[in-house]
C-alpha cells in the first residue's frame, strides 16, 4: 500500500504551485483526510478533515511560472515583468 490516493484526471485540481505536481489524498491520522503535494510534503497541504479540494485550489491557483520554495527569496519584476529572484542580505 502506497499510503496514499492518486486524484483522477476527471476532477479539477491544480497543481501544486511551487513544483508543478498533482496533488494527493493522504490519511492523516484516524479519521481525518489532506490533499498535499505528491513530491513533497513540506509543500501546502489542506487542513486535516475532509477531502478538501476547493481548499487545494485556493491556495495553488495557477500562474505562469512556479513560485520558489525559498520563504527569504525576494522576487522583483522589471519593466518587461521579468522575475529576478534574490535573497536579501
Amino acid at each position: 500500500m502506497r499510503g496514499y490516493i492518486i486524484i483522477p484526471k476527471s476532477v479539477p485540481c491544480h497543481n501544486c504551485k511551487y513544483c508543478g505536481s498533482r496533488p494527493v489524498i493522504a490519511l492523516s491520522g484516524k479519521d481525518g483526510y489532506v490533499v498535499k503535494c505528491s513530491m513533497n510534503s513540506n509543500h501546502y497541504r489542506t487542513p486535516v478533515g475532509l477531502i478538501d479540494i476547493d481548499d487545494w485550489n485556493a491556495h495553488n491557483t495557477p500562474t505562469n511560472e512556479f513560485e520558489p520554495e525559498n520563504d527569504q527569496m525576494v522576487a522583483c519584476y522589471d519593466s518587461k515583468l521579468n522575475y529576478t529572484f534574490f535573497l536579501p542580505a
